[in-house]
């Protein structure tokens, strides 16, 4: 992909992203929804435990008991079943997408209630499982229909919201997002570079400006979801659309082309039976970071222990094949732009750097960034075989124990090529730690051109979730014995 052109730098960045820690309530009107749905499932669980105990007369201990089951098994099974998610308009809207998999949780919490009782001899237990559960569903439903239209009411939760484009489709969304109120979307006005239709035929919705002023639009007028509707713009300049939203920490809509061909019963998101493809930030919580820290923790002191002994042969191995020390220590750019250590086993005869100007005219990466030789020269034997391996990247288990990089994550890149990677949207790439791995990996490696792995790098960071990093690091296992790029 060709480098594009920004005016943004990287303290321009950093101010974006300071943006980002104060965002409206109305942005986080999900973490609201979370813990009202929450607590529609403690209280329903409790209701439903002291009506059963009162019902078949079961002690104090046997009801505290079968109360603490239901309530703790109802969270539990809603967090799993996916119960709280928050991705997506139609979990704000409504619940009955949830129908199946709540009948599914309750089905399995009725089993946990049904081992409890049958331990404790409770009189019945079949009976008594299978009508608090049931009970505890019922409820539970009507808990869940109540909060959301608490929440639906409340005005300050009602999103700000701006379609980027104009014409018979911006028309259609407006009409929709108005006459669907439970949504929570207020439609402010429009912006695009060639605005038709507008006025009475689009709702009244004003144009509050062009795409280069998306960014002053959103911060001006407060907004808090975009949605790009068919605007007559080019590729790169919704590209750039999309970056600023993600920067500003905006929640991001887009309406497909060809929608009237796509079942909204497959898509996500949907307003009014038009579909919407969603593909805005996803917040780095303080609980996402130390869930990530404590994979990173837990996976590589395991890895370390395990592969200890591989580590000491390799180290003896690179002592008696050259002259040099073990380890190769080089400064890299690390989150927020932090200088660290990256530590990896040599490869390389240790005059390697002096004599790197010698071989310019053989640098294959043709990107003028980075610096690439399949069959490098200055590479040992024992080097040749640990890269084709990826073993000579087992020492920077020891960076992330440290703290200095991650599992997954970024690539870590030298000073001279994070130089060449300052404007806005690629400094979002410095959200996280770099890793050992990452989307850069497992896509290519050194066969990846510099420009196409920071899109790599900022695709992954506005994507992030745990789930996503175990997907990366089962990928790399392919990758590595594969042997792809690796040189």
């Amino acid at each position: 992909m060709d480098s594009i052109a920004y005016n943004y730098q990287y303290e321009a960045s950093k101010a974006a992203l300071g943006r980002r820690a104060r965002p409206s309530r109305a942005s986080q009107r999900s973490v609201l929804l979370r813990r009202l749905l929450l607590t529609a499932d403690v209280v329903s669980a409790l209701l439903s435990a002291i009506v059963i105990t009162l019902i078949f007369g079961l002690d104090s201990a046997h009801g505290a008991i079968l109360a603490a089951v239901l309530m703790s098994g109802s969270v539990l099974s809603a967090f799993v079943f996916g119960l709280y998610s928050d991705r997506d308009l139609l979990t704000w809207a409504s619940g009955l997408a949830d129908a199946p998999r709540m009948v599914i949780a309750a089905f399995l919490l009725s089993w946990t209630a049904l081992a409890v009782l049958a331990l404790l001899n409770v009189d019945n237990y079949v009976l008594v499982a299978a009508i608090a559960t049931v009970l505890g569903a019922a409820l539970d439903g009507l808990g869940r229909a109540m909060a959301r239209g608490w929440a639906h009411r409340v005005a300050p939760l009602r999103q700000r919201t701006v379609i980027v484009g104009s014409g018979v489709v911006a028309e259609r969304l407006i009409d929709r997002l108005a006459s669907h109120a439970e949504f929570g979307l207020e439609t402010i006005g429009l912006v695009d570079d060639e605005i038709h239709m507008v006025g009475d035929e689009s709702g009244g919705a004003p144009q509050l400006g062009n795409l280069d002023q998306l960014g002053e639009v959103i911060e001006l007028q407060q907004v808090d979801r975009v949605i790009i509707a068919f605007s007559r713009a080019s590729h790169q300049e919704l590209l750039d659309c999309i970056r600023i939203c993600r920067d500003h920490g905006v929640a991001v809509d887009i309406v497909p082309r060809l929608f009237e061909l796509i079942d909204t019963g497959q898509v996500r998101n949907q307003v009014g039976g038009l579909p919407l493809l969603s593909v805005g930030v996803k917040p780095l919580t303080r609980a996402s970071r130390i869930a990530k820290r404590t994979l990173d923790l837990v996976l590589s002191i395991s890895i370390l222990i395990v592969l200890s002994p591989v580590l000491l042969a390799v180290a003896i191995a690179i002592k008696l094949d050259s002259r040099g020390p073990i380890f190769f220590r080089q400064v890299r750019a690390g989150r927020w732009n932090e200088k660290f250590k990256v530590y990896k086993f040599r490869s390389m005869y240790r005059d390697a750097e002096e004599r790197k100007r010698l071989f310019d005219e053989a640098n294959e990466a043709g990107d003028g960034v980075m610096f690439k030789i399949k069959r490098d020269p200055r590479i040992t034997r024992v080097g040749g075989f640990i890269r084709r391996t990826s073993i000579d990247e087992l020492p920077q288990l020891f960076n992330v124990v440290l703290g200095d990089m991650s599992l997954v994550g970024p690539r870590p890149l030298i000073l001279k090529e994070a130089d060449q990677a300052s404007s806005d949207w690629q400094a979002r790439r410095l959200d996280l730690r770099p890793g050992m791995t990452g989307l850069w990996q497992v896509s290519g490696r050194s066969d990846i051109p510099f420009q196409e792995m920071i899109r790599f790098d900022y695709q992954y960071v506005s994507g992030w979730s745990v789930a996503r990093d175990v997907e990366i690091l089962l990928a790399t296992i392919p990758a590595v014995l594969s042997g792809r790029g690796a040189y």
